[in-house]
């Protein structure tokens, strides 16, 4: 709709600047202005000013400018309709009605509106009647909600009825047609009797930015059900593709903390609301499209699309690339951030806390770098021809890109990024050469398999630079067989410890295995071991639960150990630490082992422990160093550092031999030269 100047002059006239900016900033009276603090940039000291006479504000701090319609543009995430509508409701003025060509069509949306509203009311009220208890076992027990919860969301239930719904509504007053038009009946030529489409459902409300229902979503209460979530159809109110469930709640805290969460579904929205994170929406049951990434784009700049962090997740994913690629603009973007695998935002934060879910969204990605992942991972890149290929895939992708200047920077990225990527595969070649190893298997052709390896086959190079690659970014690492030809044992930690199963380190697990079976070493390494960096996190929790039992334990053997650990619920891992013992060598961390050996052996696996946690931290700098500068010196730092870490790696593959003991490296911090 088209607004004729004096329409606008006149809401200007009735409504101060400072009426419409005090909602949002504290002003001051200066002579004849305002000011305070801007709303658009964080500071100290007030840049931000309003003058009713002239009608207008003015930011010094971020050079913002405009009227009251700009400001509430600017700072609610609204359209120019919406915000001509919200200021003239306000104001007292009345809108022109729109053209007789519409009237019809306005009539019916205005009908379609009440019909809706109508039907949340009675979803609401058959979930408080003794036959909605069902559903509130489900939301109540099952789900936790709380009731505010609830009546915040305007959680519903749908009677398991063919017309219960349509006689209600009936009643109040609307007809059978406009039912069915809005979607709450299910008719049509072929069935002579439209009946109801929600049936024993758990209902969620969805709204438009204003505040009204256009539709609903509604969760099977029966396990049978054909579908588990189903949604309003297509209506002259409800576009799938154009609506998040949720973002009319979102839009104002999104605004005031510059973000907004785009999870899978509705109980993960209610879930993170709860948890603290009511900036999060969902998409409506299908894959994000562009208008909903356009919605959130008018909200803030750079959007968090969360996933699970399985491969289905990452899939989802890397979907959302392609959807959002073409659209890129200066300054708008989308983040990705991964919960752990098995996870939804739901367990996350009521297994964990909602620190933990804040840990996942200060975790997110950048598009660009979730774009590269899937294209290097796509196939092969050993040979020239291949990586021209992964070459050729980048460029078409870039090319997707509408805006020139985005599109320019994507290119220089790439290109950067696949010059670095070759150097990379090249200077690993050398690697690979330094170590002995002849470009064909490990171990070294010749040497048949070492007692305790732990692998089917022996393993090439690609395999050992894919292991090496994902040990680092801290994905899981692939598997292999033993040669039993039983797989290798995995971890699981238990809810009570561990949110996803993972290789356990075996250094790690073996240190772990040691104090279990001898104890009275806790007495005479308890600092070294409370300082120890274990990048499994069920292991490392272990380890806390051991040291707190020994510091509230006067005498404390391995029976009362494990009996305590048991009590404590973490027999799981205990168990897992148990099981993932293969070398033969590791004799020393068997309660019937001489203290002569566990004495030796014990020092010399804390020693590789903390030379590795050492390491790690080193390696995180010197990442750091080489994506900052770039140069020669920062790529020998990374590549010295990775180069003994995989030392050490394969020191745990060999087992701690007696010559490995021999010559083991004295407890403290490694060479200051190495990992400084």
């Amino acid at each position: 709709m088209r607004f004729s100047p004096s329409l606008l002059d006149e809401i200007r006239a009735r409504l101060p600047v400072s009426q419409v900016v005090g909602r949002k900033v504290a002003l001051k009276k200066k002579g004849r202005e305002y000011s305070g603090l801007s709303p658009f940039k964080s500071e100290k000291s007030p840049s931000f000013f309003v003058n009713d006479q002239k009608g207008f504000y003015h930011c010094f701090a971020s050079g913002e400018h405009g009227d009251i319609f700009t400001f509430l543009m600017k700072t609610e995430g609204l359209e120019f309709p919406e915000a001509v509508e919200r200021l003239a409701q306000e104001a007292g003025v009345q809108l022109p009605k729109a053209t007789e060509r519409n009237v019809e069509q306005e009539d019916q949306r205005d009908r379609l509106y009440r019909l809706l509203e109508a039907s949340a009311s009675f979803f609401e009220e058959s979930f408080k009647q003794p036959l909605g208890a069902e559903a509130r076992r489900y939301v109540l027990d099952k789900r936790g909600l709380q009731r505010e919860t609830i009546a915040a969301f305007r959680l519903g239930f749908a009677p398991n009825s063919r017309s219960a719904l349509k006689e209600h509504l009936k009643a109040q007053g609307f007809s059978i047609p406009d039912m069915v038009a809005s979607g709450m009946l299910i008719g049509g030529d072929d069935i002579p009797e439209p009946y109801d489409r929600f049936r024993n459902r758990v209902m969620f409300p969805i709204q438009d930015l204003k505040g009204r229902v256009i539709a609903f979503g509604g969760r099977a209460l029966d396990k049978d059900a054909p579908a588990k979530y189903l949604n309003s159809p297509e209506t002259p109110l409800f576009h799938k593709g154009g609506v998040l469930f949720n973002a009319a709640r979102a839009r104002p805290l999104a605004h005031d903390r510059n973000r907004i969460i785009a999870v899978e579904g509705y109980m993960d929205v209610v879930a993170l609301t709860e948890g603290g994170f009511g900036e999060a929406v969902a998409p409506l049951g299908t894959a994000l499209t562009e208008d909903q990434v356009k919605l959130m784009w008018r909200i803030v700049p750079e959007p968090v699309l969360c996933f699970d962090g399985d491969s289905a997740g990452r899939k989802a994913a890397f979907r959302a690339v392609d959807t959002v690629l073409p659209h890129l603009k200066p300054g708008m973007s989308v983040a990705f951030a991964f919960l752990p695998d098995g996870l939804d935002p739901d367990d996350l934060i009521r297994q964990q806390s909602p620190a933990a879910m804040g840990e996942v969204l200060s975790n997110t990605r950048p598009l660009i770098d979730m774009l590269w992942d899937r294209e290097t991972h796509a196939g092969p890149t050993e040979t020239p021809e291949q990586r021209a290929a992964l070459e050729s895939r980048l460029r078409a992708l870039a090319a997707q890109i509408a805006d020139p200047l985005v599109k320019s920077h994507y290119d220089r990225e790439l290109r950067d990024r696949l010059y670095q990527f070759g150097r990379q595969r090249r200077d690993m070649g050398r690697q690979d050469r330094e170590m002995g190893r002849d470009g064909g298997t490990y171990p070294p052709r010749g040497q048949g398999p070492q007692k305790g390896t732990s692998y089917a086959r022996p393993v090439s190079v690609t395999d050992w630079k894919a292991i090496e690659r994902q040990r680092l970014s801290g994905r899981p690492q692939p598997r292999f067989k033993r040669f039993d030809g039983q797989p290798v044992p995995a971890a699981s930690a238990g809810a009570e410890l561990s949110s996803q199963a993972q290789p356990v380190p075996p250094r790690e697990a073996l240190i772990l295995k040691t104090m279990l079976n001898h104890p009275d070493l806790i007495d005479q390494d308890c600092e070294v071991l409370a300082e120890l960096v274990f990048t499994s996190k069920p292991l490392g929790a272990l380890r806390d639960e051991v040291l707190a039992i020994h510091a509230r334990t006067i005498s404390l053997d391995s029976t009362t150990l494990h009996t305590q650990l048991t009590k404590s619920g973490v027999a799981k891992v205990v168990d897992l630490v148990a099981r993932t013992m293969t070398h033969a060598s590791d004799r020393f961390a068997e309660q019937n082992a001489s203290a002569t050996e566990v004495a030796a052996a014990w020092h010399h696996i804390l020693a590789l422990q903390q030379r590795e946690g050492n390491l790690m931290h080193a390696l995180k700098a010197a990442t750091d160093a080489w994506d900052r500068e770039g140069s020669e010196e920062a790529w020998a730092r990374l590549h010295d550092i990775k180069r003994e870490i995989a030392r050490l790696d394969a020191i745990d593959m060999d087992g701690v031999s007696q010559d490995s003991v021999n010559d083991r490296p004295a407890l403290g911090p490694p060479d200051a030269k190495r990992a400084s």
